[in-house]
């Protein structure tokens, strides 16, 4: 995203398209909730809060090209999955040298750097691998290379989920957003695989993801939304943490530009701090979703579910297999 537009106009993205059928694979923490569309019956699975480290032992990367695609999507949830058990880990595989605040090529990749890991410290995550692609230009590298260096991450990591752009979503503009996400997707498997770069496990494993969430600005299937109502204010301090390309600072500058017209805005308090997190949940997280985001309001979607606040995915998890349990209750004793 050109997030200099992003503070400053407000640019609009595309629609996203309403839920369609859950694929297998929910935990305890999940219900299935049914909507209709054009006449056709729906599954979307509910990811609720689990009290309690239900998945202490397992672990997480959040890939993002940007320093804010996470923050701006997917915060909610990463803050859920940690306080839930997961270690974390943030991946960013441009080098944001084209965007955000910096005078110089060099100060905005140095700026963005310290975003990123204030967005990664905001949210609990343990560290921050920066692979430093060109900003916008991730389309001219071999995605083989891009590929090959994901895989030996997620062997060395041992990751078991994936949080990330959906490979699978619809009239995404930015190279990098599509390039990411098909690397992530093709990595994902293959680093399961002994036969895919095996130089690799002369110092790590086989280690293939189980399980991903996707999210998207465009059109995409969608079947799993994710209660993040308890988690809100870890996803508004994520973004509030991103002061050179994301909004961390954007009430504050609306703020200052009404009062200089002698005007004011109640909602955005009395003080910086707080019109910088007011702007950032009820304007960005809300209100102005479309326009600052190009995803619908994360309160509207949750009302939508009965839920105070909420993100959506493309869920894909381990396909369930009936044969042992078939096996099991068929095989006969000779």
């Amino acid at each position: 995203m050109n997030r200099k537009e992003f503070i400053e106009k407000g640019l609009v993205a595309g629609a996203i398209l309403s839920p369609v059928a859950a694929i297998p694979g929910a935990s305890s923490s999940v219900q299935t909730t049914q909507s209709q569309k054009k006449g056709k019956e729906e599954d979307v699975i509910i990811e609720r809060s689990v009290a309690g480290r239900p998945h202490a032992g397992k672990v997480l990367a959040a890939i993002q090209p940007h320093c804010d695609d996470i923050a701006f999507f997917a915060a909610g949830t990463v803050a859920k999955l940690i306080d839930e058990g997961y270690t974390g880990y943030l991946i960013r595989t441009s080098n944001d040298d084209a965007a955000g605040r910096g005078n110089t090529m060099g100060e905005r990749v140095f700026n963005n750097e310290k975003g990123t890991n204030s967005v990664a410290e905001a949210l609990g995550l343990k560290k921050v691998y920066d692979l430093g692609y060109r900003n916008h230009r991730m389309d001219e590298y071999n995605i083989q290379e891009i590929k090959g260096r994901l895989i030996f991450l997620f062997r060395l990591l041992k990751l078991d989920t994936v949080i990330s752009y959906d490979p699978y979503g619809a009239y995404e503009e930015n190279p990098d957003h599509y390039i990411t996400a098909k690397a992530v997707e093709a990595a994902s498997w293959m680093a399961g695989m002994s036969t895919d770069y095996p130089e690799h496990l002369e110092v790590v494993k086989p280690h293939g993801v189980s399980e991903k969430y996707y999210f998207a600005r465009g059109p995409q299937l969608v079947n799993r939304v994710v209660d993040i109502g308890k988690y809100l204010d870890k996803k508004v301090e994520a973004n509030t943490a991103n002061i050179y390309q994301g909004p961390g600072v954007s009430g504050a500058a609306l703020r200052k530009r009404l009062l200089e017209q002698g005007k004011h805005l109640p909602i955005l308090g009395k003080d910086d701090e707080t019109a910088n997190k007011s702007y950032i949940k009820n304007f960005m997280l809300d209100m102005d979703s479309e326009a600052l985001r190009g995803v619908p309001s994360d309160r509207k979607l949750g009302e939508q579910y009965g839920l105070e606040w909420a993100e959506r995915f493309h869920y894909i998890g381990l396909k369930r297999s009936i044969q042992a349990t078939y096996i099991e209750e068929n095989a006969i004793q000779k």
